[in-house]
């Protein structure tokens, strides 16, 4: 009878679990609808300020504005933007944004590249700090609802010691938001902002591309002519600002909706496997109590047999 009560208190046990589980699990799609409106209604903004970019930028505009300033040679120094979840129980998501953060250290470090990492997130942080890496800069207040201004805090110094050749690149970590079962972590090089895909076709000279996976402006096959009020140089001055913000934002909106779809998976195959074991648990119960049943009836057949001898 004791194995039967232990059954019947495993199985009480792993149907609260079961309830939280599937809890979560809604909470979390419930989140992931609203994180996927924020990262649609963002994509229309960046794609027309990256159209204009591509339509203005020259060589010539590129040599005057430090954003766009390409390294000479290898990068010397660069900034290294880690992005992760504040909360786990989302499977395997922060895990894979910290081993590829650690792969793309490696492979700048091993190039002779000083990396100045910046966590954002307190899974991340908490990662680095148990291994003894050091932090520039720190953010854990963001959450799963990135706003624009906090883009704009996290890139406001970095664009400022770009300018100052304090920093030859900043890269960011982030997780794609391809579909909430599809959320591959990325590297993304925001600065230096690369020159626009297919502009030496314009411009009379070799596309220059640097970086992992550059986010790069998309470029029309036929650039218009276009009268500029103000100058080319005064529009291209307060875009590009603009620009390398919204790369930002969208890497955090994209994390976020990627964290929101990852705990939706990860709680649904804990509710699916807590249902398995209480099935297993259940029959096991069946059994045990119909082995006590058998053992009771024949305690009380052979009871009666021997009364009657």
């Amino acid at each position: 009878m004791a194995k039967a009560r232990e059954l019947r208190r495993r199985i009480r046990s792993v149907e609260n679990t079961r309830q939280i589980t599937k809890t979560m699990e809604m909470v979390a799609t419930s989140k992931l609808k609203r994180a996927q409106d924020r990262v649609a209604a963002a994509r229309p903004y960046a794609a027309a300020l990256a159209e204009l970019l591509a339509d203005l930028y020259s060589r010539d505009l590129a040599e005057r504005f430090p954003l766009l300033r390409q390294p000479a040679g290898a990068a010397r120094r660069v900034a290294l933007l880690l992005i992760t979840s504040n909360r786990g129980l989302c499977g395997a998501f922060n895990g894979n944004l910290i081993r590829e953060a650690r792969q793309r250290m490696a492979e700048l470090e091993g190039a002779g590249t000083e990396v100045e990492l910046h966590g954002i997130g307190r899974k991340g942080i908490g990662f680095f700090r148990y291994v003894g890496r050091a932090l520039a800069s720190q953010r854990q207040d963001i959450g799963d609802r990135p706003t624009p201004a906090h883009a704009a805090e996290v890139m406001g110094p970095l664009m400022d010691r770009f300018a100052g050749g304090e920093l030859d690149a900043v890269e960011v970590v982030y997780a794609q938001f391809k579909s909430p079962l599809s959320t591959p972590p990325a590297v993304m090089r925001i600065l230096p902002v690369t020159p626009p895909a297919g502009a030496a076709r314009r411009i009379g000279g070799p596309a220059d591309r640097r970086g992992p996976r550059a986010a790069q402006p998309p470029i029309r096959p036929s650039a218009p002519n276009y009268i500029l009020r103000p100058s080319g140089d005064e529009i291209v001055g307060a875009i590009l600002p603009l620009y390398v913000r919204n790369q930002m934002f969208r890497a955090l909106v994209e994390t976020a909706a990627a964290e929101q779809g990852a705990r939706r998976t990860a709680m649904k195959n804990a509710t699916d496997s807590a249902g398995d074991m209480i099935d297993a648990l259940r029959r096991t119960f069946n059994r045990a109590r119909q082995a006590q049943i058998t053992q009771e009836i024949a305690e009380i057949v052979g009871g009666a047999e021997a009364l009657k001898g």
